[in-house]
C-alpha cells in the first residue's frame, strides 16, 4: 500500500530564532525525528516518527522545541472518534493487533477521586506527626488465629512476615521490560527507604543478589529465571498468575530485547523470544495452585512468605477466597489500569475492572468468612500519589505496590511506547546507548525521594485523623465518604456518602 491514511499524532515546532543547530536534539532522538542536512545547513522534523517523549524538548539548550498534538480534524461524531478511526486505519495497513504500553487511559470513572477522607476536630483531637510517634511499618503475611503467652513470653509461633518500612513497595518489572539500570535504581530506592522491589518474571540479575532482602522474587507462567538460588534470594516470594493490563493472557518480551544479560538472568537463548503462556501448565484449579504454593515453601524451608498475584477479574472475590484456603500468605490484587511493557490495546481498554472495587469486594468476602487474617492484600493497578494510598488501605489493603508512579520518577514521560525499545529516557529500553541515559544513583534518589515525600503526607493525614498508626485505618471504612458515585457503587465500596 502506497497511500497511507495515518497522520501524525504530533506536531514538532522549531523556532528558528532561538535553534542554534547544535544537533542535541538529532543525537537525543531514537526515533530519528530530527533530521540534520548539511548540504543546506538545516535541521528538519519528521512529525509521524514522533511519540511525545520530550526529551528533545527537555535538552534543547535554548529551549527553541515544542511539541504539540497534531492539528489535524475529523469531523465531529460522538461514536466514531478521531482515535477509533486511526486506529482501524493502522489495522487496515499493517493486519496486526494493535500493542500499547503503560496503563487503560479511557475517562473511565477513577474511584480514588470519589472518596474523601475524614479528619479530626473537636471530640476526636488530631496529633501532629512532627511532635509525636506516628507509625506507618506494615508487616506482610498470615497471622496467627490468636496469640498465646506463658509468664510474659510468646509460645504462638508467627508465621514469616515481610517488614515494611512504610505501606508501598516497587511493583513487578521484569529485568527485559526495563533496563538494568532502572531496576538498580528500584532496589536501591527499595533498599535506602526500607520497602521492597518486585523482580517480575525475569529472574533477577547477578549484579541484585545484594539486594535480595529487599526483593520479592516472582514465579510466573514461562519460569524465566526461576531456580533454588533466586528463590533463595528473596525476602518473599510471588505467583504471578495475572496482572491488570492484561488479565488472562500471556506475555511477550521480544528477541531483539534479549541481549547477553537478559539471556543469562532469563535462562534462555540470546535473541530468542520470552513467550510466558497465558496459564501455568501446571495449575488449572486451586487444588494446582495449593501445590505449587507448598512446593515453593518447601524448597524455601517456610521461611518465606508466599503471594499469588491475579487480576481485578469480575468474580475477584471468590478467587481471592479459594487462594487464601489455599495456602498463600499475601493476594495481589492488580486493576485494569495496571501499567505494562506492552499489551494489546482492546485488552488493555475492555478488561478487567477498577481496582477500588475489587479491593472492597475480596476484603469484605475475607471477612465475611473469617479468613481475612490468614491473608495481608496488597494491591496495584495506577497508585498515583499518597491519597491514593490512604484510602486503599482504608478499603482493607495492607500494602500496595507502584510501578508507573515509580517509572515517572526515574524520568518517563508516559508516551505509551514502551513496547518500542526506544525509550529515550533509557528505561524501557535494552539499547546500551539509551540505557546509559539512566543514571542508577540519581534513579534511587529520585525514587527515594518519591517513597519519602509520600511517608510524610501518609503522617500528616494520619494525623489529621486523629490515628497514630496505620494500623488503625486498615479497613476503617468509616474514614471514607463517597462524592458523586452511585448507590450501588457505595454498597460495593462499603463507603457511607458525603454528608451521612
Amino acid at each position: 500500500m502506497t497511500l497511507s491514511m495515518n497522520t501524525p499524532e504530533f506536531l514538532v515546532e522549531r523556532n528558528l530564532d532561538r535553534c542554534i543547530k547544535c544537533q542535541v536534539c538529532v543525537g537525543q532522538c531514537a526515533n530519528e525525528v530530527h533530521k540534520y542536512d548539511k548540504e543546506t545547513d538545516s535541521l528538519s522534523c519528521e512529525d509521524l516518527a514522533c511519540v511525545g517523549c520530550h526529551r528533545c524538548v527537555t535538552l534543547c539548550p535554548t529551549h527553541a522545541l515544542t511539541i504539540k498534538k497534531f492539528p489535524l480534524e475529523f469531523r465531529t461524531n460522538a461514536n466514531w472518534t478521531p482515535s477509533t478511526i486511526n486506529a482501524i486505519y493502522k489495522q487496515a495497513e499493517s493486519g496486526g493487533i494493535l500493542l500499547t504500553g503503560m496503563g487503560n487511559d479511557k475517562p473511565y470513572p477513577i474511584y480514588w477521586d470519589h472518596l474523601l477522607l475524614n479528619a479530626s476536630q473537636v471530640t476526636n483531637p488530631s496529633i501532629d506527626p512532627l511532635r509525636e510517634p506516628m507509625e506507618v511499618k506494615t508487616y506482610l503475611g498470615r497471622k496467627p488465629d490468636k496469640l498465646d503467652f506463658s509468664d510474659g513470653e510468646l509460645l504462638t509461633e508467627i508465621a514469616p512476615q515481610v517488614e515494611l518500612e512504610l505501606p508501598i513497595m516497587f511493583s513487578a518489572m521484569s529485568f527485559g521490560s526495563i533496563s538494568l539500570n532502572a531496576v538498580k535504581s528500584l532496589a536501591a530506592a527499595a533498599k535506602e527507604v526500607g520497602t521492597m522491589f518486585n523482580t517480575g518474571e525475569g529472574g533477577l540479575h547477578q549484579d541484585l543478589y545484594s539486594y535480595g532482602d529487599n526483593a520479592i522474587v516472582q514465579v510466573a507462567s514461562g519460569r524465566f529465571g526461576v531456580h533454588s538460588q533466586y528463590l533463595e534470594a528473596g525476602t518473599a516470594i510471588e505467583i504471578k498468575i495475572g496482572q491488570g493490563a492484561k488479565p488472562g493472557i500471556g506475555g511477550h518480551l521480544p528477541g531483539e530485547k534479549v541481549g547477553r544479560e537478559v539471556s543469562e538472568t532469563r535462562m534462555i537463548p540470546e535473541g530468542s523470544d520470552a513467550l510466558s503462556p497465558a496459564p501455568h501448565h501446571d495449575i488449572y484449579s486451586i487444588e494446582d495452585l495449593r501445590q505449587l504454593i507448598y512446593s515453593l515453601k518447601e524448597a524455601t524451608r517456610y521461611k518465606k512468605p508466599v503471594a499469588v498475584k491475579i487480576a481485578a477479574v469480575h468474580n475477584v472475590a471468590a478467587i481471592a477466597s479459594g487462594i487464601a484456603r489455599a495456602g498463600a500468605d499475601i493476594i495481589t490484587i492488580d486493576g485494569f489500569r495496571g501499567g505494562t511493557g506492552a499489551t494489546p490495546l482492546r485488552t488493555r481498554d475492555n478488561v478487567g475492572i477498577p481496582i477500588e472495587l475489587a479491593l472492597a469486594a475480596v476484603d469484605s468476602r475475607l471477612r465475611n468468612e473469617s479468613i481475612r487474617h490468614q491473608v495481608s492484600l496488597v494491591v496495584a493497578g495506577s497508585l498515583r500519589n499518597s491519597a491514593d494510598v490512604m484510602k486503599a488501605i482504608a478499603l482493607g489493603a495492607d500494602a500496595v505496590y507502584i510501578a508507573s508512579s515509580a517509572l515517572l520518577a526515574l524520568g518517563c514521560h508516559m508516551c505509551q511506547k514502551c513496547y518500542t525499545g526506544k525509550c529515550n529516557w533509557g528505561i524501557a529500553t535494552q539499547d546500551p546507548n539509551l540505557v546509559k541515559r539512566l543514571n542508577p544513583e540519581i534513579g534511587a534518589q529520585r525514587a527515594a525521594n518519591l517513597l519519602r515525600a509520600w511517608k510524610h503526607e501518609i503522617k500528616e493525614m494520619l494525623g489529621g485523623m486523629g490515628i497514630n498508626a496505620i494500623e488503625s485505618l486498615r479497613g476503617n471504612r468509616l474514614m471514607l465518604r463517597g462524592v458523586g458515585l452511585s448507590d450501588r457503587d457505595l454498597e460495593i465500596l462499603g463507603v457511607k456518602a458525603a454528608g451521612e
